[in-house]
């Protein structure tokens, strides 16, 4: 398994949609080779709270702490994306193989 990166907004438009209580849920959740990390302004600022996976470059939107299991166990530790929350204008045409 390689090694990934979540990067999660803290920046105002995405802290006032709880991106705060989001990085807390991936600090709480244990996923080894993955490293979490708060991030400044992603420019998704419209449908935050917004989470970016490296080196994968899934972007996610709209991102609740209760979603961050989905995240965990399906994209970080089995390579699947969790559809219902990519980001449209990042993934339009996105699906699964």
């Amino acid at each position: 398994m390689s090694s990934k990166q979540v990067l999660i907004c803290q920046y105002q438009s995405c802290l006032a949609q709880g991106s705060a209580e989001v990085l807390a849920a991936f600090l709480d959740c244990s996923v080894s080779n993955t490293t979490i990390i708060p991030s400044e302004c992603q420019g998704q600022c419209n449908l935050g709270a917004t989470v970016r996976v490296l080196p994968d470059e899934i972007w996610y939107c709209r991102v609740k702490p209760t979603d961050v299991d989905a995240i965990a166990h399906s994209h970080l530790e089995n390579d699947q994306p969790v559809d219902r929350l990519l980001h449209p204008r990042i993934h339009p045409t996105y699906s699964v193989s």
